[in-house]
C-alpha cells in the first residue's frame, strides 16, 4: 500500500484503488476487492546549483534540499551527489519525494549517478497550486527545477503510476533533455480510452463527494483538486504520445491498481503492452506477484530495471 490515505487511516496492500486512480496512485479508502467497477482505495533557501562530479560515487550520501522558486512558489528537491546520467525519480499522486527514501541510497552506491527526488506541488515540502491539478503545470515545475540544479541532459526519468503523465509530457517536450525513462505500473495513454474515463469517474464519484467533507489536509485538496479535471484532462492524455528517441522501460505489476476487478486489470495490462509495443526501444517487464506499489513490494526488482536502463548511458 502506500504512504497516505485519504479516507482510512488503515493499511490494506489487498485493497485495490479507484480514487488511487484518479490520484492515480496509491493512497484512498480501502474497498471490497469484490467488486465488479474499478475498486475504490484510491522560511525558504535560495536556489542553490549543484556541481556534477566527474566519476563515479561508490560510498553512500546524505542528500541536500534544495528549495527552488517557480513563480513565487517553493519546490523542494532532493539531490544525491554524482555523475550523469541523472535519476530523477517521481512518485505517484498523493506521495511526495519520501516514497523513494529506501531506494534512494542504494541507487547511488549501485550507480554512482546524481539521484534527484522532489515533491510536486502541494505535497511533501512543495508550496501548492489552487484550482485543478495541471499535467503541463506539474512538467513546467520539473523543468523548471531541473534547469536550476543544471540538469538539462542525461536525464533517466523513473515515474510511478500518475507521475507517468509528467513524464510522457516531460519527455515529449524536452526528448533532448531525457536518455531513457523508467515507467513503473504507470498510468499511460492507451488506458485512458473514452468508456475507462467515464468507468473511472463514475466509480469514484461518491469517494470524491464524501472527500470533500472531511477536515481539509493536504492530501484531500490534492485528491480534489485531481478529480475536479480528470475528464477533460485524461481524454487529452489519450492522445499524448511518448517520443522516438527515447528508450522506455515499460514495468507493469501482476495485481495492477485494479486487483479487484478483472475487467479493468487486464485493460491495465493491455494498455502497457500496446504502449510497449508502438515504439522502438521499448522493452516490457512483468513485476510478477506485485501490487500497484511495486517499489515497495520488489525494490530489488525496480533497481534492477533502473540500473539495466542507466548502464546503457
Amino acid at each position: 500500500m502506500t504512504q497516505s490515505h485519504f479516507l482510512s487511516s488503515s493499511r490494506n496492500r489487498g485493497a485495490a484503488l479507484t480514487l488511487a486512480l484518479l490520484l492515480a496512485a496509491g493512497s484512498a479508502a480501502c474497498s471490497d476487492s469484490s467488486a465488479s467497477t474499478p475498486a475504490a482505495t484510491g522560511g525558504s533557501q535560495a536556489p542553490s546549483r549543484v556541481a556534477v562530479s566527474p566519476g563515479p560515487t561508490v560510498s553512500s550520501k546524505a542528500s541536500t534540499l534544495h528549495m527552488i522558486d517557480v513563480g513565487g512558489r517553493q519546490l523542494a528537491f532532493h539531490v544525491t551527489s554524482g555523475h550523469l546520467p541523472a535519476i530523477v525519480l517521481d512518485a505517484g499522486g498523493g506521495e511526495d519525494s519520501s516514497y523513494w527514501k529506501d531506494l534512494t541510497p542504494r541507487l547511488s552506491q549501485d550507480t554512482g549517478s546524481m539521484i534527484i527526488t522532489y515533491d510536486r506541488a502541494g505535497l511533501g515540502d512543495s508550496d501548492e497550486v489552487s484550482g485543478p491539478w495541471d499535467v503541463q503545470s506539474a512538467v513546467a515545475d520539473l523543468q523548471a527545477g531541473l534547469r536550476e540544479l543544471g540538469v538539462t541532459r542525461e536525464v533517466v526519468l523513473v515515474a510511478h503510476s500518475q507521475a507517468g503523465e509528467v513524464a510522457t509530457n516531460f519527455a515529449r517536450a524536452n526528448p533532448q533533455w531525457v536518455s531513457g525513462a523508467v515507467l513503473v505500473d504507470a498510468n499511460l495513454p492507451p488506458f485512458f480510452t473514452d468508456a475507462q474515463i467515464a468507468r473511472l469517474v463514475a466509480a469514484s464519484t461518491s469517494q470524491i463527494e464524501e472527500a470533500k467533507k472531511q477536515p481539509t489536509t493536504k492530501e484531500n485538496r490534492q485528491l480534489i483538486a485531481t478529480a475536479t479535471n480528470f475528464g477533460p484532462a485524461h481524454h487529452a492524455y489519450h492522445k499524448v504520445s511518448w517520443p522516438k528517441t527515447v528508450p522506455v522501460i515499460v514495468m507493469v505489476a501482476e495485481k495492477t491498481p485494479f486487483d479487484g476487478s478483472p475487467e479493468d486489470a487486464q485493460r491495465w495490462r493491455d494498455a502497457a503492452a500496446s504502449f510497449a509495443e508502438a515504439g522502438p526501444d521499448r522493452e516490457l517487464v512483468t513485476a510478477k506477484g506485485s501490487s500497484h506499489d511495486i517499489p515497495l513490494d520488489q525494490p530489488d526488482f525496480v533497481l534492477d530495471e533502473i540500473k539495466k536502463m542507466v548502464s546503457r548511458f
